[in-house]
């Protein structure tokens, strides 16, 4: 494996790929962020599950991924918004409404990692990280 120069990104599109090979789960480099956001997606029920296994090294995120009845992944789209190389900020009315309230907007917040929702209600803006329907 080469470095990873944005491991959100590199996050969302393993998850993003699996989730299109119909696989059930997927692992991931760990990290306190990438914990933050899988937390966002499986509590907005994206994904089904994540664990924290530590396998004697640096530790993996291993995300359950959730499929409809009819065997379609949920996640039809996850995208990074922000990179390292062309940063996104939104003020708090700035901060979209993904498919009408269907989907979910990711910020990082001087609160934490928080959902499109979850910063509204706290009346707070930050870096547009991910799109998520």
């Amino acid at each position: 494996m080469g470095v990873v120069t944005d491991p959100i990104a590199d996050a969302l599109t393993r998850i993003r790929n699996a989730a299109r090979a119909g696989q059930r789960r997927v692992d991931l480099p760990i990290s306190k962020l990438a914990v933050e956001v899988v937390k966002k997606l499986a509590d907005a029920h994206f994904v089904q599950d994540y664990k924290v296994i530590d396998d004697g090294r640096f530790g993996r995120l291993r995300v359950y991924l959730r499929y409809t009845p009819e065997g379609r992944p949920v996640i039809r789209e996850l995208r990074r918004v922000s990179s390292p190389g062309r940063r996104r900020y939104v003020k708090v009315y700035g901060i979209p409404k993904v498919r009408g309230g269907l989907g979910m907007a990711i910020l990082s917040t001087s609160r934490g990692v928080l959902s499109d929702r979850e910063a509204r209600a706290a009346r707070v803006g930050g870096e547009l990280m991910a799109i998520v329907y």
